[in-house]
C-alpha cells in the first residue's frame, strides 16, 4: 500500500510540475470557435460573445474562427484555442474553459464556473464568468517569448477534477504513424492547411482561420474520410508522402493534393 501511495505521489509531482512548466503568457492571442460542442447553433446564449469579452477583460487577444487574422499571426502554434465544455449536472449549469495549443493539448484548465439560474442564456452567461474567474487570476501578460509545441500521444494536465467529456474533448488524435510517412510541409506555402484534433479525427484550418475540410478517423491511420464544401471523399496519404483528397465529382475520380500540417 505505501508503494502505492509513493508511486501516485510522484505521478502527482510529475504532472504538477509540467503543469507549471507552461505558461499562458507565451502565446499571442486566443482563437475562439463560434460553436462548442454542446451547441446546437453558432453563437448560441452569445457564448462565443461572452467568450470574447471575458478573453479581453483577462487582457488576451481574441479572434473569431472567421476573423481575418492581423500581421504577424502567421504561425498557429503561436496562439491558443479555446473550448468551453459543459460538465453535466442536475438542477446547475456548469462549464469550465480550457486551452489547448495547436495539436490540441491542454496547456490549461479552468476552475468549473455554477450557476443556479433557470434560464439557459443567463444561466451559461453566469457559470461561464464564474469560469473565468480563475483564468482572470492568472494575469495574463504576453512574455514575447517564442513557443516550442512538441506533439505528444500522451496528454499531461494539471490536477483538475474533469469529466469523460473533458478527456474525449481535450485528446489529441494518435498519430505518430502519419507522421512518421508523411514528409515536414513548407510552411511558407499559401495553401498549406494546420490539423486541429477533434473527437473524431481532425479539422483543417487556412491561415485566415477557416475551416477548410473536416477528417473522419478510420482504421487505417493514413487514410481519413473527408468532408470539403460538402463534397465527401477521402484524404490519402500515397506512396510519394503527400496527401490527395479523392472525390467523385460527375462520376468522374477527382485527386487534389493537399500540403498539411499535423
Amino acid at each position: 500500500m505505501m508503494k502505492i501511495k509513493f508511486l501516485l505521489t510522484a505521478i502527482l509531482c510529475s504532472v504538477v510540475g509540467f503543469a507549471q512548466s507552461v505558461s499562458l503568457n507565451d502565446y499571442k492571442a486566443v482563437i475562439i470557435p463560434l460553436k462548442y460542442d454542446f451547441m446546437k447553433t453558432d453563437n448560441q446564449y452569445r457564448l462565443a460573445t461572452l467568450s470574447k469579452q471575458n478573453l479581453n477583460k483577462a487582457g488576451f487577444e481574441a479572434f473569431y474562427t472567421n476573423e481575418q487574422l492581423p500581421d504577424g499571426y502567421t504561425d498557429r502554434c503561436q496562439v491558443l484555442y479555446i473550448d468551453v465544455v459543459k460538465d453535466n449536472a442536475f438542477l446547475v449549469t456548469k462549464l469550465f474553459v480550457q486551452f489547448k495549443d495547436c495539436y490540441g493539448q491542454v496547456v490549461y484548465t479552468s476552475e468549473v464556473g455554477r450557476s443556479k439560474e433557470k434560464e439557459y442564456e443567463l444561466a451559461y452567461k453566469e457559470s461561464l464568468e464564474n469560469a473565468f474567474k480563475s483564468v482572470y487570476a492568472l494575469h495574463y501578460k504576453y512574455s514575447g517569448n517564442t513557443v516550442v509545441v512538441a506533439r505528444t500521444t500522451t496528454q499531461a494536465q494539471a490536477p483538475t477534477k474533469v469529466t469523460a467529456e473533458t478527456l474525449a474533448a481535450a485528446a489529441p488524435v494518435t498519430a505518430t504513424q502519419v507522421v512518421a510517412v508523411a514528409p515536414s510541409p513548407d510552411l511558407k506555402d499559401p495553401n498549406l492547411l494546420y490539423a486541429q484534433p477533434t473527437e473524431s479525427g481532425y479539422q483543417l484550418i487556412d491561415k485566415t482561420p477557416k475551416v477548410v475540410m473536416k477528417l473522419l478517423k478510420t482504421s487505417q491511420p493514413n487514410v481519413f474520410i473527408a468532408i470539403k464544401d460538402n463534397v465527401q471523399g477521402s484524404l490519402i496519404l500515397k506512396n510519394d508522402g503527400q496527401w490527395y483528397f479523392e472525390s467523385y465529382q460527375n462520376d468522374k475520380l477527382v485527386s487534389e493534393k493537399i500540403t498539411v500540417k499535423f
